[in-house]
């Protein structure tokens, strides 16, 4: 969950607009299916749960972005301005945003929803679960993979790997998902090497490579295995929804949005010059990762609040609206301005405690 910018010349709007799609996505299927049938939500939305259980893809499509935004912010960089620049992109949003939560579900005090004071400082961590204790909201998990994500990257940047074998070790990796998806299944192996999602962070990286170095028979040969294995793994997510719910996408199905996702995350990259990058953009793109942090519990906590006294729908609207708009605020005025001068901060301690040889050089706090 990346902003979409490699220096205003480069920003991708088009991806921009694909982030906050596929955050809205996933948005419909907590509030419109999950919710509901999780028994977090007093309220339920049969006409459209049919629907929005599709929403669940959103998480794919946003791994796909992933690796698109990564392999191209780490174009010409070190591994210290990478790491710096993902922790101000990352860290102060999911504070603000998990302190929210936290609040919420204190004053709330939902039984389905339960919190405490040793879960949240726990949370402060972002990884609560090697704590053994729960992450301040469901959707935490995939944050968490991102950032694993992110440390492979750091780590293969650091030996000089990443920009140099970039497509080796997308073929590496999905052999390695390949044979612990296909055959030994892992959970460890999972753990570590992302291997149920490594498909679309890989071709998220395949595809950038396409567009960064030029069209290569390797690289389109190399996105279809990732587009083949992940007809495989997109599997796993819904068999569990099956034992737990009862009810899951048919894999016919299934197979075809997986399809549709691919196509939009191709389309979007096509379009990269005829989404002109503004303000407007740069606004939706902002909101999407505190939208995609806050809008669950809160959202379910709020629903069950509002809809015995407005109605099921107007509080949809209506929770959908709020979400939005405090995700914007957190953006417009703790995100965006803390940004710059947090990288200016962390560059400046880095290159007073890295010995001369092993400085960062300058960047750009747009990157």
């Amino acid at each position: 969950m990346e902003l979409i910018s490699k220096g205003s010349s480069s920003r991708m709007a088009s991806l921009d607009l694909l982030r906050l799609i596929a955050a809205l996505a996933v948005v419909l299927y907590h509030y419109l299916f999950r919710g509901a049938i999780a028994g977090n939500l007093d309220v339920s939305y049969p006409a459209a749960a049919p629907y929005a259980i599709y929403g669940n893809l959103g998480v794919n499509l946003f791994f796909l972005i992933s690796g698109f935004v990564i392999a191209w912010s780490a174009e010409g960089r070190t591994w210290q301005e990478f790491a710096v620049a993902r922790f101000a992109r990352l860290y102060p949003g999911f504070l603000v945003c998990m302190t929210a939560t936290f609040v919420v579900l204190v004053i709330a005090k939902d039984q389905r929803l339960p919190t405490d004071a040793t879960t949240y400082v726990a949370n402060l961590s972002m990884f609560a679960r090697i704590f053994g204790r729960k992450s301040m909201d469901g959707v935490y998990w995939s944050i968490m993979l991102e950032i694993l994500f992110y440390c492979w990257v750091a780590v293969l940047m650091l030996a000089g790997a990443f920009q140099r074998w970039k497509l080796p070790i997308a073929a590496a990796w999905l052999a390695v998902s390949v044979i612990n998806e296909f055959f030994f299944g892992s959970t460890v192996i999972r753990l570590v090497l992302i291997t149920d999602y490594a498909p679309f962070f890989a071709a998220g990286i395949l595809s950038e490579d396409i567009v960064a170095r030029g069209r290569s028979p390797l690289a389109f040969l190399l996105l279809a295995v990732a587009f083949g294995v992940s007809c495989r793994t997109i599997m796993l997510p819904h068999a569990w929804m099956q034992e737990h719910y009862g009810t899951a996408i048919s894999y016919p199905a299934l197979f075809t949005a997986n399809l549709v996702v691919y196509g939009i995350f191709a389309g979007s990259i096509l379009l990269r010059y005829v989404v002109a990058p503004s303000k407007t953009v740069l606004m939706l793109g902002g909101l999407t990762y505190p939208l995609y942090l806050l809008h669950q519990y809160i959202g379910y906590v709020s629903l069950n609040a509002l809809a015995p006294h407005v109605g099921k729908d107007p509080a949809f609207f209506f929770v959908l609206a709020g979400v939005l708009f405090a995700s914007f605020l957190i953006w417009r005025f703790i995100e965006a301005p803390i940004r710059k001068p947090l990288i200016r901060g962390l560059t400046s301690a880095i290159y007073r405690l890295a010995p001369a040889s092993q400085h960062m050089r300058p960047t750009s706090p747009a990157h």
